[in-house]
């Protein structure tokens, strides 16, 4: 299970270690924080995929996701008898990530390329150096393998050994190497933070996908659009959870029954309410249940992931849809790890009651001369987390 997310230099996050638990609670103020503690998780995930590099590109580049204040704050500012003034850098330009579980942890740190004019891509960001070491927290001696410039090193014994992999300055260790043999914990790290699902946000427009029919195959997991929503909550009732499916429509809309219709192959979704004289297609319904549904769906997954990120799964729901809602994500997170980032306090409340606190991690944000925090956790309640060097 990850124990810690950490990042350094990216937007507000200027220096932040966040302890995490089976399941984990993200709240805080609008612009406290969350959406970029999310979108770490996010880029952790594309590093391991291979497109960090395009998704920075994507926020406007490194220079754009950089931490914008200064590499310290004076006790001065701190304590708001001075204001916030220019610095001059004393250290290199860094972004860096990294998670610690149980048995394994990794970083990664990218920077600036030298321009030597020989590539219109000199604004793209550089890995400057990667680790995998044993254990949530890096001491020198639990390092297992790490990046040496392009050169890919593995320990063996107490001596480091070149692989003769080459990496360019762009592809990630995560990524690029597989070898299960020579490296094997790096392809534990990478398969564990590939199988990483977030859901952001299911579309319930008129056009939406989860409103057609479409054909009907096995769906253990549902698709980023929710088109095969009817197929997923077929899989979910064939698989063994169609009794929490049941209590949790139950639960939402009293008197209600999920059926899902073949027709010719194509499968549809149908509603049939108390005081309705027929069934309600996934075309008819009011945004609100359908996105409960494409929750219901996501949550109940019959083969879940590594870890559950969910940002803000209450928009667009009705207050009667929150407890059913937190049932279902506390169903998740006993069956796996999960992070929920939430504006309601409703949510955080029914949370805070379907799951015992020794599993649950609340992560309250709070922005400091332009800094997220964590509020109520100083400097001596962080989590234990050590840089690698470059």
């Amino acid at each position: 299970m990850l124990q810690t997310i950490a990042v350094a230099g990216y937007r507000s996050l200027r220096s932040l270690v966040v302890p995490l638990g089976r399941l984990t609670v993200v709240t805080g103020a609008n612009g406290a924080g969350k959406s970029s503690l999310y979108r770490v998780l996010r880029l952790l995930s594309a590093t391991a995929h291979g497109d960090a590099v395009r998704a920075l590109a994507a926020e406007g580049g490194l220079e754009s996701a950089l931490w914008a204040g200064p590499e310290v704050f004076g006790e001065g500012v701190r304590s708001g008898r001075h204001p916030v003034t220019g610095t001059v850098r004393t250290h290199p330009v860094s972004l860096r990530i990294g998670l610690g579980s149980d048995d394994l942890g990794y970083a990664i740190d990218f920077g600036l390329p030298r321009p030597d004019g020989t590539t219109m891509f000199d604004r793209d960001p550089e890995i400057k150096h990667e680790a995998v070491w044993a254990g949530p927290v890096l001491r020198p001696s639990a390092l297992l393998s790490r990046r040496a410039g392009p050169a890919v090193m593995v320990r063996e014994g107490r001596t480091w050994a070149d692989t003769g992999r080459r990496l360019e300055r762009q592809d990630s260790l995560l990524a690029e190497v597989s070898d299960a043999v020579t490296a094997p914990e790096v392809l534990a790290v990478r398969n564990r933070v590939r199988s990483w699902r977030f859901y952001d946000s299911f579309r319930t427009d008129p056009q939406a996908p989860a409103r057609g029919a479409r054909m009907g195959t096995f769906t253990p997991v549902l698709a980023d659009d929710g088109g095969d929503l009817a197929a997923a909550l077929q899989t979910v009732r064939e698989l063994g959870h169609g009794d929490e499916l049941d209590a949790a429509i139950a639960q939402a809309f009293p008197g209600s029954r999920l059926e899902i219709v073949d027709s010719a192959g194509l499968f549809g979704l149908q509603l049939r309410q108390t005081g309705l004289l027929r069934s309600l297609g996934a075309a008819e319904l009011s945004d609100g249940t359908l996105r409960f549904l494409l929750w219901a769906a996501a949550l109940l997954t019959p083969r879940p992931p590594e870890l559950f990120v969910l940002n803000e799964p209450e928009t667009s729901l009705h207050p009667d849809l929150l407890a059913p809602l937190a049932g279902m994500v506390a169903r998740a997170a006993a069956r796996t790890q999960v992070v929920v980032v939430t504006h309601s306090a409703p949510l955080r409340e029914l949370l805070a009651d379907a799951v015992d606190s020794d599993d649950r991690r609340d992560v309250p944000l709070v922005k400091e001369n332009g800094e997220t925090l964590i509020d109520g956790l100083g400097p001596l309640d962080r989590p234990a987390w050590h840089w690698p060097d470059r």
